[in-house]
């Protein structure tokens, strides 16, 4: 990586939810509008979740390369269906189907990493290394990054089994919750991969809750600064880091992941005119469109602060 500049990607964990009308997206939005075609105007990955409830068909996939092709540094990652990650009862065919789902993006040059979630219930046994290492070999034609949330995994001789079978470690931030897996900034493939989920401690583990009440949580730019300094040191050791915000409640997810880009390229971003109005806070980085279509250049209100994460 000397003398390169790193590629980072970021972007937010889906694009289809309700509460995100009006807010990320226009109240009123015009003939043919596509979600995923809108946030690609302003990061350059998504993390596809419904890929985890059931296998994509390849005529949708095909249609969301379709959506993105204005945006030529765009690559979707994908998170894998959870009958191998969390039933554990998936069959060749279930291999088959999910492999053709998700093969136009791989053909056109547009996923950048399959995810394997586990659950934190998910522990380093020798039971479930040996599934895991299974699991990996099933799907090794892809640049697979695996997340692990129960501390157990955090070991030397797991992160040699990751560079070993060449899959990438997914550094994770999630409400630290008794064994829960810690903050991170480790490489261990070329793809490098960070997921926030919010600290929602109230939530997190809730088991009658309303599923997004978990992901309820606005980091702040003090919160953030540490993250970018991680980040930095992700991205030194891969080919290309993706940075998934997973905070998707009210689109807090795109407002952090516009943070972060500023955090780390230090320059405005452009922002959703509608986003500033539920986050007042984004007008200090929102950029102005120039003649040519670039942001403007100016000095950022949290500039000094990143610089000492530097």
């Amino acid at each position: 990586m000397s003398g390169t500049v790193p590629t980072i990607r970021f972007g937010p964990a889906g694009w289809s939810y309700e509460d995100w009308h009006g807010i990320v997206y226009p109240a009123s939005k015009s003939h043919g509008f596509h979600e995923a075609e809108y946030l690609a105007r302003y990061f350059d990955t998504i993390e596809i979740n419904t890929t985890f409830y059931h296998p994509p068909r390849p005529d949708v996939t095909r249609s969301w390369v379709r959506r993105v092709l204005h945006n030529p540094n765009f690559k979707f990652t994908a998170k894998l269906w959870q009958q191998f990650t969390h039933e554990r009862a998936a069959s060749q065919r279930d291999e088959k189907i999910f492999k053709e789902g998700i093969e136009p993006l791989r053909d056109a040059g547009r996923l950048g990493a399959l995810l394997m979630q586990f659950p934190w219930s998910f522990k380093n046994t020798q039971e479930n290394r040996e599934y895991f290492g299974g699991l990996v070999m099933q799907f090794l034609e892809y640049p697979v990054v695996v997340e692990v949330r129960h501390e157990s995994w955090n070991r030397p001789e797991v992160y040699h089994m990751f560079r070993e079978l060449g899959v990438g470690f997914c550094n994770i931030d999630q409400p630290v919750i008794g064994r829960s897996l810690k903050p991170s900034d480790r490489s261990t493939s070329p793809v490098g991969y960070v997921r926030l989920h919010g600290r929602n401690y109230e939530h997190w583990f809730a088991a009658n809750e309303r599923p997004e009440e978990r992901y309820d949580y606005y980091y702040s730019v003090e919160e953030l600064q540490p993250w970018a300094e991680r980040i930095r040191n992700i991205a030194a050791g891969a080919d290309a880091t993706y940075v998934i915000t997973n905070n998707h409640f009210r689109g807090k997810a795109v407002a952090n992941a516009l943070q972060l880009i500023t955090l780390i390229r230090n320059r405005p971003v452009p922002v959703p005119p509608t986003l500033i109005g539920e986050y007042p806070d984004l007008r200090a980085i929102a950029a102005s469109e120039t003649a040519e279509g670039a942001p403007e250049q100016r000095d950022l209100p949290f500039q000094a602060a990143a610089g000492k994460q530097q």
